[in-house]
C-alpha cells in the first residue's frame, strides 16, 4: 500500500512510521535501540539531522555507525563501526541502570491505554494461543530511561483494552502511579504507529492522539484502537517525508530486505530482538 502525499512523494505506512520516529530523535542523544523500525528510524536520524548520537546496542556496541541496516543485536556490521564494544553487564549497569540512556525505542505486540506492553504471550500464560519471544532487555529500558518510544503497527489486536500479559510497565494505571512507585525513567513519551502519533496525556497519562498521517483520518485511528481513543482538541497533520527522508527509509529498507533474503537463520535471531 502506498500514500501519494501533496509533496508528490509515494511512500508506504511504515516508511512514514519510520521517518516519524526518527524526527523525534533530538541531536547528540544517547539512544539505546534494537532491531526493526527502532534501528531503522535511529539510523536515520543519524544520517539526517542527528548525526552526533550515540547508538547502543544491547550487544554491547556503543557509537556505531552501521552502513547496513543490522540484522539482530549480534550482526557483526554493529561491532565493525562501533566506536566500542563492552560486555552486556556493563550496557544495562553503567549505561542503562545509571540513568545515562536519554531514549529507548521498544516495541510490542499489545500496549494499553496507558503504554504498559506485551512481548510474553497472547492468551492466557498457562496455555497461550501464541508465545512471543519474550521480554528481553524491554523491562529494564522501560523502567530507567529517561523516556520510552514505543514504535507499532496500529490495530485492535495491537493497541488493546487489557494486556494479555504485561512484560514492560508504561504508566501502570495511570494518575501518577509510575511516580508513586519511584520508577526512574519518564516512561513512554510517545507511541509512533502506521497511523499516527499518541503521546501521554498531562495527569491521567492515557495515551492521546496527537497527530496523523496525511490522508488518514481520525476515524481510522480511532476504528484501529481497541479502547475509546481520548484525541486532542487539535489533531496535528505529519508533514510528509522529505525527498532525502524517504529516499534514505527506501534505501535502507531495502538493504535490510536484501540481507534477511540471504540471512534468513539472522532474521529469526532478530525477531528475539524487543528493543
Amino acid at each position: 500500500m502506498s500514500i501519494l502525499s501533496s509533496s508528490a512523494n509515494s511512500y508506504t505506512p511504515d516508511e512514514m512510521m519510520t521517518i516519524a520516529a526518527a524526527r523525534l530523535i533530538r541531536p547528540g542523544c544517547v539512544c539505546f535501540v534494537g532491531i526493526g523500525v527502532p534501528s531503522a528510524a535511529a539510523n536515520l536520524a543519524r544520517l539526517t539531522h542527528a548525526p552526533d548520537m550515540v547508538l547502543i546496542y544491547e550487544s554491547g556496541a556503543i557509537g556505531t555507525h552501521p552502513n547496513v541496516l543490522p540484522l539482530s543485536i549480534g550482526d557483526g556490521e554493529l561491532a565493525e563501526t562501533a566506536d566500542a564494544v563492552v560486555p552486556l553487564p556493563e550496557i544495562f549497569s553503567y549505561w542503562l541502570q545509571a540513568g545515562r540512556i536519554d531514549v529507548g525505542f521498544l516495541g510490542a505486540a499489545q500496549i494499553d491505554r496507558f503504554g504498559n506492553l506485551n512481548t510474553t504471550v497472547i492468551g492466557g500464560y498457562g496455555k497461550p494461543k501464541t508465545r512471543l519471544p519474550g521480554a528481553g532487555g524491554a523491562p529494564e529500558i522501560a523502567l530507567h530511561a529517561k523516556q520510552i518510544f514505543v514504535v507499532l503497527k496500529q490495530s485492535p489486536r495491537s493497541f488493546v483494552a487489557k494486556l494479555d500479559f504485561c512484560t514492560s510497565a508504561g504508566f501502570l494505571k495511570g494518575n501518577g502511579e509510575r511516580a508513586q512507585r519511584a520508577m526512574p525513567g519518564a516512561g513512554p513519551q510517545a507511541v509512533i504507529t502506521d497511523l499516527g502519533v499518541l503521546k501521554p496525556a498531562p495527569g491521567s497519562q492515557e495515551l492521546t492522539l496527537v497527530a496523523r498521517y496525511e490522508n488518514v483520518s481520525v476515524d481510522r485511528i480511532r476504528a484501529a484502537t481497541g479502547w475509546p481513543l481520548a484525541v486532542v482538541d487539535t489533531v496535528d497533520v505529519v508533514a510528509a517525508p522529505t525527498a532525502d527522508e524517504h529516499k534514505r527509509t527506501q534505501i535502507a529498507h531495502a538493504s535490510d530486505a536484501r540481507r534477511s533474503r540471504k540471512n534468513p537463520a539472522s532474521v529469526a535471531s532478530a525477531s528475539q530482538v524487543n528493543a
